[in-house]
């Protein structure tokens, strides 16, 4: 029996895969899935601002491509955005502020819809946040979960889109976040209905350290696929770091 710990990597069918922008770029990145199921369903993740450090490999969606098709039957499809580059490769482009990675977007629910990836649902980070609320409410996706949103690009406009737009929205808000705290979120995510803030006790902006990744993995899985325990913290089989 193995802890899993912050490196711990348990088995998935990994693959480098490639996404293709209306607008000519090529961008680089991953899609892990169970090894011996279909997908229960699909986290097509958003990383934080690459002008900051955020790229694929930013490590809750690191840790969640590591551990959650093992641990919960989840597909977990990880990009570079435009211009962004990690060990997997650089995405050709160059940032936008968020308004080009409309693009980005699209090329990622239709890489995802194109392979019959099932039950997708987006899920960002900071910058990511902002993606999905400017850009991601299409039919092709159940839902989407909003890690530590700043709202700073995001406008209350985008916000009544996702209103009109009806599907369930989790929004995931550390206590001590820098940008965006639990009770103005709770004000500013009001005009959407359907949505579910949770405040976080004691988390920061960038979810460091094991107690925060869990919970942070735990409310993804909770939401996705409703009624699965919580994670478990050990692993009976191989791993890898």
């Amino acid at each position: 029996m193995h802890q899993i710990r912050s490196l711990t990597v348990l088995p998935a069918l990994r693959e480098e895969i490639e996404l293709h922008t209306a607008d000519g770029l090529t961008l680089v990145g991953e899609l892990a899935r169970p090894v011996d199921v279909d997908p229960a369903a699909t986290l097509v993740t958003f990383h934080p601002l690459p002008t900051h450090g955020g790229f694929m490999d930013s490590h809750v969606f690191r840790k969640a491509a590591w551990r959650l098709p093992a641990l919960a039957d989840l597909a977990v499809l990880r990009f570079n955005t435009r211009g962004t580059a990690s060990p997997r490769g650089t995405s050709e482009g160059t940032f936008d502020g968020g308004a080009a990675e409309r693009f980005d977007v699209a090329a990622a629910y239709e890489y995802a819809q194109f392979h019959g990836l099932p039950r997708r649902w987006a899920v960002g980070w900071s910058f990511g946040t902002e993606l999905i609320l400017q850009h991601g409410a299409d039919p092709s996706i159940e839902g989407a979960i909003l890690l530590s949103p700043p709202l700073r690009r995001a406008t209350d406009a985008d916000l009544d889109r996702w209103a009109d737009f009806g599907r369930p929205l989790v929004v995931l808000v550390p206590e001590h976040d820098d940008y965006l705290r639990p009770a103005e979120a709770r004000e500013r995510f009001a005009r959407v209905p359907q949505a579910e803030v949770i405040g976080v006790d004691g988390a920061k902006h960038l979810w460091v350290g094991e107690p925060a990744v869990r919970r942070v993995l735990d409310e993804i899985v909770s939401h996705v696929t409703p009624g699965q325990a919580t994670l478990p913290v050990t692993w009976d089989g191989e791993t890898s770091t």
